[in-house]
């Protein structure tokens, strides 16, 4: 946006913190879609939303405020999204006898389904560019529900890999990134621990969703039940709804966490054919951070592990039902498992927000998380001892554990790798990468059930798998800590184009927190002093 004049700007976003204003600059303030706003003029004499604020109050720091329930909403959509995977175990064996299908071939069904969620990112990325992540997570939840619901009334398993695999896995796509997302810009000082508490979210649904799948499986079947369980689904709209946007609809691509003036857009190239790469390029750069993952080593080297960890991470939530009752256990107590599973990751998480939020933990957090995936995979040996319920029980308190470490910091090492306002991007490209091996992983596990006849190939697999992948990000990024120590140059992370300084250039009436010291070694140019802790 272009301002007339510097000093004008500036007092614009001085009378901006005044308790009392003009009745002239009463009169400019309009609300829209959830958001106050105050016009300035501009050149070419029209009005344009400059200042987005939470509804309803005047502009304040995040870590707070109506950022806890933002939280809240949070915790109910990863509930509802990253838990619901595991009630399609419920029905395993029934949908097999009811389409006459195979391990392999029913496996894709929860495949499909969670592969869409991480792979429509960039689409999701787009939907909250051009409408916000309050619309973005309402229209995922009438997608998950709708597609639950339709569900109810497939009649081959094709048309079961449509509703419930790709129209239900996209509501959730755009009901748990934007959810993330948002979260994100509302905590900064705290967003270790917001979290830990939001990825609860997963664990409340691992309590719940067994318990109501199994139950509305013995009164209505799993046609009723899926029906039921779409219009749980539609939730996600409620808790979508109290996500008040931190930034304008004009520059939502601009955080209010940023430290800077708005970034003025660049010029398309003149030709169709130029103007046409140049847009590809824009919205890749946008939407995927290709360009981080060339040049942000840090950014590529957790993106390979995680992409790996994801082949064997979700399986064993899909299997431990049909391996429990292929054993003479009651499906009953089979889907007690899954939610003591759920009970012991809720109980736990809350505390290991708290835990990483220490200052001990700052610049460790990666080796935290290496040592919880390889904890995981080495708990999913103990199901090849037994198929015992007492067994079993010792495997999902082990996992339980393990996942909640897993989950909590999952998201916190992703935003230490990288500038906060390439996070949607590096977030959609990720689970880009994590859905190719969510898509192949539960199928493989068919297939060596289908050959074998034995499930605990599978256990196995997934424990091999998983170690392996909490090995390689250990090792990696010990080395790279060890080049910083040395002095070694290490390839530095991309962030958008920012002025050499910010007090040269105009200051622009745009919200910005307190920084801190985490903020403030983050901004830093060299990887040294964001290891210099260890």
């Amino acid at each position: 946006m272009n301002l007339r004049k510097g000093s004008k700007v500036a007092g614009d976003c001085d009378s901006l913190q005044m308790e009392s204003k003009t009745p002239e600059q009463t009169h400019n303030i309009g609300q829209k879609n959830g958001e106050i706003m105050e016009s300035e003029e501009v050149e070419n004499g029209k009005s344009e939303p400059i200042v987005p604020v939470a509804m309803d109050g005047p502009v304040t720091a995040p870590d707070g405020g109506w950022g806890w329930v933002v939280l809240v909403s949070t915790i109910l959509v990863q509930a509802l999204t990253l838990g619901f995977s595991s009630c399609i175990g419920i029905f395993f064996t029934d949908l097999q006898t009811e389409f006459q299908a195979s391990n392999q071939e029913t496996s894709w069904v929860p495949s499909i389904m969670t592969s869409v969620l991480h792979a429509g990112g960039p689409f999701c990325s787009v939907m909250v560019e051009r409408f916000g992540c309050r619309t973005t997570v309402m229209v995922g939840g009438v997608l998950s529900g709708l597609g639950m619901a339709a569900s109810s009334f497939t009649h081959t398993i094709t048309e079961l890999y449509v509703t419930a695999g790709v129209i239900t896995g996209l509501g959730f796509c755009f009901s748990f990134q934007p959810a993330v997302t948002i979260l994100g810009h509302y905590f900064v000082r705290r967003r270790a621990f917001a979290n830990a508490m939001s990825s609860t979210g997963t664990a409340l649904g691992l309590c719940t969703l067994p318990l109501l799948g199994n139950y509305l499986h013995t009164e209505l079947g799993w046609r009723g039940s899926f029906l039921v369980l779409g219009a749980v689904l539609l939730n996600c709209c409620v808790c979508g709804a109290v996500m008040r946007p931190l930034w304008s609809h004009r520059h939502c691509g601009q955080p209010l966490m940023n430290h800077g003036p708005l970034q003025p857009e660049e010029e398309k190239p003149k030709g169709s054919m130029r103007a046409l790469w140049g847009g590809l390029k824009a919205a890749l750069h946008h939407h995927m951070a290709f360009d981080l993952l060339c040049n942000n080593l840090r950014y590529r080297v957790f993106s390979v592990g995680i992409t790996w960890m994801m082949l064997g991470f979700l399986v064993p939530l899909i299997y431990i039902v049909p391996y429990a009752t292929a054993h003479d256990m009651e499906q009953s107590r089979a889907a007690l498992l899954l939610s003591i599973l759920g009970i012991v990751s809720v109980m736990v998480r809350p505390s290991i927000g708290l835990l990483f939020s220490l200052p001990w933990f700052k610049g460790r957090y990666i080796y935290v998380f290496s040592a919880a995936v390889l904890m995981n995979g080495l708990s999913n040996s103990i199901c090849c001892i037994d198929a015992s319920f007492h067994v079993l029980l010792v495997y999902v308190v082990t996992y339980g554990l393990s996942m909640s470490v897993v989950g909590s910091l999952m998201f916190t090492v992703l935003m230490d790798t990288l500038d906060m306002s390439r996070f949607p991007a590096a977030l959609g490209l990720l689970a880009i990468m994590e859905s190719v091996t969510l898509l192949i992983g539960p199928p493989l596990a068919g297939i060596l059930v289908d050959r074998t006849g034995e499930y605990f190939y599978v256990f196995f697999a997934c424990s091999a798998t998983v170690a392996s992948s909490a090995v390689f990000l250990m090792v990696s990024f010990y080395c790279l800590d060890r080049k910083v120590l040395k002095g070694q140059q290490v390839p530095p992370q991309v962030s958008p184009p920012k002025p050499a300084s910010v007090h040269n250039v105009v200051p622009q009436c745009q919200y910005s927190s307190v920084p801190t010291k985490g903020d403030k070694d983050k901004a830093s140019d060299s990887e040294t002093k964001d290891v210099s802790c260890l």
